[in-house]
């Protein structure tokens, strides 16, 4: 196996449950909320907040949570660097969804506009 394929593999096992706290922190330490984060959430993956909840207390593989979503359409229009990688550029769709997120979630904690953060074509 190579590095990305290992990488794509630890990312679809990861659960979702296992990263939402860190997504929580890194927000509310730069003075945003949680009910902001659930909007993004639920932009990019068209969750309620019962589904976001029930995702975390069923323990959902990020596979698991990504594969019940309704991807916006709009996702595709996120764009730039995140953990050392272009989003566009990932091949692995599982991977680059995974991303989006991430993504979303640090632009929400570097104080970036929700009107900016939430694409529109």
């Amino acid at each position: 196996m190579n590095k990305a394929t290992n990488h794509n593999e630890r990312i679809r096992t990861m659960t979702f449950a296992s990263v939402y706290p860190h997504y929580v922190a890194k927000i509310e330490k730069k003075g945003r909320t949680k009910a902001e984060l659930h909007q993004v959430i639920t932009w990019l993956t068209g969750y309620d907040e019962a589904d976001i909840l029930r995702h975390i207390r069923e323990n959902s593989t990020f596979e698991t949570f990504f594969a019940e979503a309704t991807l916006n359409p709009n996702a595709s229009l996120i764009t730039g660097v995140i953990c050392g990688y272009r989003v566009e550029e990932i091949e692995d769709p599982l991977t680059q969804q995974v991303r989006y997120l991430d993504k979303l979630v640090d632009e929400l904690a570097k104080g970036r506009k929700m009107e900016k953060i939430l694409r529109a074509s």
